[in-house]
């Protein structure tokens, strides 16, 4: 079986996802333009020898509508030979293309993809795409589906975490990404968005505040209460959790992820074709792997996809170096740290998604490109990348640097 070698990766700002942010005036298929060709200009690469391009979006309608990866081929000036493809795991989507190049790539069946994802939620909200899962009210009844702030509520309550323990978490996650951006550990995989003149746009992370304290965080009443609780959804949740009693509402917009704007692209392929590129290899993909969870919890998923995928590897939490989870809401990493004897300095090292955004269809793409530069900075041997994902899912990928 081939191996699959990351070879660059790249990622555009993220912008905060509201009408006033940077990266509103941008269409979705501009931001994805420019990791591609950011992917093309930096190695000099022949894209003839691209043989597809694979692109995580949520939401794929309106702008973001019509195969926006396969557009991206043709507005990025590829060459028409290569392929496109947009794919949806919800907030996995972006780490989905990666793993599902890399195992297209060792299946022996093709040699270069690039994968990634684009979002931009500014210009598509959220869920304007609808569908039965949330929409469905047999299927919302009969599987006790409820909005994810709900079940991060849900978990927070399970588990034990107080409003405490997820604003600290928050803070820190600012403070570390605060700090990341000052030194330039950002630097290596950022490409600014420029406008029609060739003018920046944006070239860094907007969503970082160096102002957040306990204090600042304290002041922000909980996002989910109100739905939960008139809108008759917490009696749905607890239909299923009765032992909790009470969902104590303690998630808001200070200690979840910012809806942001932004796309990343990670260029991976064979070693023999890397060679005959002139292409270094960053790290090799070491292994990946997906699983169901409970549905109206959600978001535990991680858990036991990074369970399943380090058993198929051989390996334990003792092996990774590194490890970037997605926080979506600040109870899934403190779960993750718990139930997998994790130590938070092993943890999202330069902040996540709470500082920095979470653009839906490319933050998984983005966290390996986190990663990767930490590893090579540190000169670490491995990173475990995971996210939850909307329905009851979680993801894993490990990568071990070259």
């Amino acid at each position: 079986m081939a191996e699959a070698f990351i070879y660059d990766a790249v990622r555009t700002p993220r912008g905060r996802g509201k009408s006033d942010g940077a990266l509103h005036k941008v269409q979705p298929i501009q931001l994805l333009t420019t990791v591609l060709k950011a992917l093309r200009d930096r190695n000099h690469l022949d894209t003839r020898y691209v043989d597809d391009v694979i692109m995580g979006c949520v939401t794929p309608i309106a702008e973001q509508g019509a195969d926006i990866a396969r557009t991206a081929v043709l507005t990025a000036g590829y060459a028409e030979s290569a392929a496109g493809v947009q794919l949806n795991r919800f907030c996995s989507s972006g780490l989905e293309a990666v793993n599902m190049a890399a195992a297209r790539i060792m299946s022996g069946q093709e040699d270069l993809i690039v994968a990634g994802g684009v979002e931009s939620m500014s210009r598509v909200p959220m869920g304007t795409d609808g569908g039965a899962l949330f929409m469905n009210p047999e299927i919302v009844a009969n599987h006790r589906i409820v909005p994810q702030g709900i079940s991060a509520d849900l978990i927070a309550t399970k588990w034990g975490y107080s409003r405490h323990d997820l604003d600290s978490f928050a803070v820190e996650s600012h403070r570390r990404a605060a700090a990341a951006r000052q030194a330039g550990y950002f630097l290596k995989s950022i490409v600014t968005v420029l406008d029609e003149l060739g003018m920046p746009v944006l070239e860094a992370d907007e969503g970082i505040r160096t102002d957040t304290t306990p204090e600042t965080l304290g002041r922000l009443k909980p996002a989910f209460e109100m739905m939960g609780q008139l809108g008759g959804l917490d009696a749905l949740a607890l239909m299923k959790y009765p032992e909790v009693g009470e969902i104590k509402h303690v998630h808001h917009a200070g200690n979840s992820s910012q809806i942001t704007d932004g796309a990343a692209g990670i260029l991976i392929g064979t070693k023999e074709m890397g060679e005959r590129l002139g292409l270094k290899p960053r790290a090799r993909i070491k292994g990946f792997g997906i699983c169901g969870s409970e549905p109206t919890i959600m978001l535990t998923g991680p858990v036991p996809s990074t369970q399943k995928v380090l058993k198929k590897n051989g390996m334990t939490m003792s092996d990774i170096d590194l490890v970037e989870i997605n926080e979506a809401f600040a109870a899934i990493p403190l779960l993750f740290m718990e139930e997998l004897g994790v130590d938070h300095d092993r943890v999202n090292v330069n902040g996540g998604a709470i500082a920095m955004g979470h653009p839906l269809g490319a933050t998984g793409a983005m966290i390996l490109s986190t990663a990767l530069d930490e590893l090579e900075r540190t000169g670490k041997g491995t990173a475990l990348l995971s996210l939850c994902i909307g329905g009851g899912m979680g993801i894993t990928t490990i990568i071990e640097r070259v």
